[in-house]
């Protein structure tokens, strides 16, 4: 999720997974690929992929510690933000280097109006995103049955503007992280996957007793598309998108120094660091 001049360093862009396919063969501006259009193709076909893929297990994880404990009873709520937390970090590490892992339509317009995503992408991403969130959502039904008081989607449980203030807070704090850890390159860029995971868990504590704790139109549209319920959704649309747009556009106020950390700790990398001084 990121601008890819911006990320390149020594340590390499591949630190910045949660960025816009951050790593070697990135693909669609690659110079090695640039004038082979089925090369470029086959990159952003993996991208899409990925994309589908990665929405589909963070939706299907979440989803189902949902249904299940409305069954059984037995995952609790503290459990459920568990998982959620886990399943994001667990798949930023696994297709974060290949599609950035945005998981999330918010989080891909977010970085697209601060110039780190390209427009023309955006259509295809939102739709591989609301595709694995879909078809997440159908196995669930398949599985648990369509029964409405098994609904897994996020419906707000106070009023709608209580449910929009809460969605724009969490979603703002979300994109405010990933902005941090995803896209300087004076942040721990190995330590992302935890960070954005740790702050989905906080943020589903927080928020999910209210408004479900979304902070993602395609987390709301898959359920509400299979279990045809439709309650509040615009709350789901425009809470996150114009949370995760502010969040990114707060983090660039801040992002700008003449110096980086790099230079000053002589560390392009904690985790780097830890490793060398071990060795001496």
């Amino acid at each position: 999720m990121g601008l890819k001049g911006e990320n390149s360093g020594s340590d390499g862009v591949s630190e910045r997974s949660v960025e816009e396919g951050a790593g070697a063969g990135n693909g669609y501006e690659n110079s090695e690929s640039r004038g082979c259009t089925s090369e470029l193709s086959v990159h952003f076909l993996q991208k899409l992929i990925a994309e589908v893929l990665g929405t589909y297990f963070v939706i299907f994880a979440g989803c189902a510690s949902v249904v299940v404990n409305i069954i059984k009873g037995s995952v609790t709520f503290p459990g459920i933000c568990i998982v959620w937390g886990l399943v994001v970090m667990v798949m930023v590490y696994s297709v974060g280097h290949i599609s950035g892992a945005h998981f999330n339509p918010a989080v891909t317009l977010a970085f697209a109006s601060c110039r780190r995503f390209p427009w023309k992408q955006v259509p295809a991403y939102i739709i591989a995103q609301v595709v694995g969130s879909s078809l997440a959502s159908l196995t669930l039904r398949v599985m648990f049955g369509g029964d409405q008081k098994h609904f897994f989607g996020t419906i707000p449980t106070g009023s709608d503007v209580q449910s929009l203030s809460l969605e724009f807070i969490i979603s703002f704090y979300l994109m405010f992280v990933i902005s941090g850890v995803a896209t300087d390159n004076r942040a721990i860029g190995e330590l992302a996957g935890l960070a954005v995971g740790a702050t989905v868990l906080l943020n589903v504590l927080l928020a999910g007793p209210i408004s479900g704790a979304s902070m993602n139109p395609a987390r709301t549209l898959g359920p509400a598309i299979v279990m045809n319920r439709y309650e509040g959704i615009w709350v789901y649309i425009v809470g996150p998108i114009t949370g995760t747009i502010a969040g990114a556009w707060a983090y660039n106020l801040i992002r700008f120094t003449n110096r980086p950390l790099r230079e000053i700790t002589k560390s392009g990398s904690f985790l780097k660091s830890l490793r060398s001084n071990g060795t001496k």
